[in-house]
């Protein structure tokens, strides 16, 4: 009963505040009775209308490839170099400064340089993609090896721990938490300037919907269609990330 009543505070508070952000929006647009702005109906058969015919999907296809293609390159890049540098503090002291210089600007800024280095194709929004999405990670896995307790590195040297064997078991597993809280920081930044650069250099997308249907007979039902979706697909991705802080390889280190 106790789990019951736990999971249902989890979920009927945002539940309600989201139907009755939907009532307001609704008695808003019949008030003004407004012909350009949608209502929550119109919204909802709007989308079903390019579901049924499968371009919403292509769409959504469209997004989530180039984040899955971006994010997995800066993963790839981002972790062993975090590991580097959090090890070596010549290396930390060498790429840090770097890193903390390009990392606060913002990847749409990137939006020209993308364009004229890879074209107007699929290439531009994987680079801005991974540009946006590997600061963070490198960040928080430097972090993370840099913070490990010291005393989980002398009990292994007590034991003879090779380094191979040292990294294996006590490093990265110690790192996990810091590396799992940079992927959720990265994949959030991917999903929102694959919508952005969609927007500007391309012919498919999510982010390329949303400017379609506005130029396309302003058809702001399918605007906001596609600006609710993305924010859905973007909460499933942050929970699916959250899911990794389950592992039993991740909580080791905050046992008490």
């Amino acid at each position: 009963m106790r789990e019951t009543d736990s999971k249902l505070a989890r979920v009927v508070p945002p539940v309600l505040v989201i139907a009755l952000l939907i009532a307001v929006w609704w008695a808003v647009v019949a008030r003004s009775d407004s012909p350009i702005f949608p209502t929550p109906w119109q919204v909802v058969t709007g989308a079903w209308d390019l579901a049924q015919d499968g371009t919403l999907w292509d769409h959504i296809q469209a997004s989530l490839v180039r984040v899955g293609i971006g994010f997995g390159l800066a993963f790839l890049v981002a972790v062993p170099l975090g590991l580097w540098m959090g090890w070596v503090p010549g290396a930390y002291y060498t790429l840090n400064p770097l890193f903390q210089m390009l990392r606060p600007i913002s990847p749409i800024a990137w939006i020209p340089v993308a364009i004229l280095w890879f074209g107007v194709g699929n290439l531009s929004p994987v680079f801005l993609i991974f540009i946006a999405s590997v600061f963070p990670m490198i960040v928080q896995t430097t972090v993370g090896v840099r913070t490990i307790d010291r005393r989980y590195l002398r009990a292994a040297a007590n034991f003879g721990v090779s380094r191979s064997v040292l990294f294996r078991r006590v490093v990265f597993p110690a790192v996990l938490p810091e590396i799992i809280v940079g992927m959720r920081i990265g994949l959030g930044v991917a999903w929102l300037v694959v919508v952005a650069a969609e927007m500007i250099a391309l012919n498919s997308g999510l982010g390329y919907l949303i400017m379609d249907s506005r130029n396309a007979g302003n058809r702001y039902d399918l605007v906001i269609a596609s600006m609710i979706i993305i924010g859905v697909i973007g909460l499933l991705l942050d929970g699916a990330t959250r899911l990794l802080e389950q592992m039993k390889t991740v909580k080791w280190r905050y046992v008490r």
